[in-house]
């Protein structure tokens, strides 16, 4: 991760968690009015911004690949946290809420974010190179997680609908956990190298070698205002849902497109980390990110449900619609092609962005 700490983003990243979680204990125990709500939402979003800047501080201060893991991670803690607190309030009608949105994390960060990044990379550096050992591992691994934990449930017979039995669910969760501990081992430990920005003739680069590395006690700081954002986000979030829930349905939009949103919104900050990176030829970082992120929501968020779902209301629906399955099955074939070769043009982006666009039409309009 590399980012340049300037005093004026250093100054507002600081205020901005502070004042949201005043607002948040300002707003807590009420009902809010529409132009309230917009308030609320602008600290939201601005607290989902600094809790990402915070993140990379931390990033940066440990280097790369960690750095794409803790960013990965403070993201899909936002997410998780986001599903739970909307889940709980939610009742039968927040059933596919998990699904719909870990679906959609998926979607955004392997065609999305990926797409967007060799995109960027291959306009700018004419291809777009990587690591194809960590890429290609971090990608089987998506792609088994999906299939265990979305896709599996649609076919099973023992529960009716698209969910699992309980051993099915403590096994895939289980599953879940164990993958994704040995992805971060296999990142951070084992084959770090694997994970690192590559050269076009596949020498290692510095992925911080255009940064000043923070100082301890900026690091601990971060900490501190990242825990601190998180708490707002989590508490924030759960004052505006309701608000998000009732113009979707005003819409006419499909329940869905509730998970879009928070898919979106989680992921939008690291989305331009990503393309900061792609610009800077550090693709492979750019999708240590993407990838990363798409195996913490999975690998994180399944776990959590499924947990969660104990003391819960209603039923847990994991298994994906046809037309998902689809787009899940094209997306895993797509970017195994994009994978293999180790570079990229700006055709296997458009290629993923077009997928991309295809899950958001069909999700307004199914």
């Amino acid at each position: 991760m590399i980012t340049r700490f300037r005093p004026a983003a250093a100054q507002w990243t600081t205020v901005v968690p502070v004042l949201a979680v005043v607002l948040l204990v300002l707003t807590w125990p009420r009902s809010l009015p529409g132009p309230v709500v917009a308030v609320v939402a602008c600290f939201l979003a601005g607290a989902v911004l600094a809790a990402v800047h915070h993140a990379e501080v931390i990033a940066h201060r440990v280097g790369e690949p960690f750095g794409s893991l803790v960013l990965a991670v403070a993201v899909t803690i936002i997410e998780v946290a986001l599903i739970v607190t909307l889940m709980a309030d939610g009742g039968d009608k927040s059933a596919g809420l998990a699904r719909d949105t870990v679906f959609a994390a998926v979607m955004i960060t392997c065609n999305g974010i990926l797409g967007l990044s060799i995109l960027v990379g291959a306009l700018k550096h004419r291809v777009a190179v990587f690591n194809a050992e960590g890429t290609g591992a971090a990608f089987a691994t998506i792609a088994t997680l999906a299939t265990m934990s979305l896709v599996l449930p649609t076919f099973t017979t023992s529960t009716p609908g698209p969910q699992f039995n309980p051993t099915q669910l403590v096994y895939a969760a289980t599953a879940s956990i164990v993958l994704y501990g040995l992805f971060v081992a296999t990142l951070t430990v084992r084959h770090r190298e694997y994970f690192l920005p590559v050269t076009p003739a596949g020498d290692l680069l510095d992925p911080d070698d255009h940064a000043q590395v923070p100082g301890g006690r900026e690091t601990l700081q971060s900490a501190a205002l990242l825990a601190l954002g998180l708490t707002a986000v989590v508490g924030l979030a759960k004052k505006v849902s309701p608000t998000i829930e009732r113009g979707v349905a005003a819409a006419g939009l499909p329940a869905a497109v509730v998970g879009v949103v928070i898919a979106l919104l989680v992921l939008l900050p690291e989305t331009i980390a990503a393309v900061r990176a792609a610009v800077r030829n550090h693709v492979q970082t750019s999708l240590n990110l993407a990838l990363g992120s798409a195996l913490a929501s999975i690998g994180l968020t399944i776990p959590a449900v499924a947990v969660a779902s104990a003391w819960l209301k209603g039923p847990l629906l994991l298994g994906l619609g046809p037309t998902h399955l689809v787009l899940l099955a094209l997306t895993v074939a797509v970017g195994t092609l994009t994978v293999i070769p180790k570079r990229a043009t700006p055709l296997q982006g458009g290629v993923h962005l077009a997928i991309l666009a295809a899950y958001l039409v069909l999700a307004v309009s199914p």
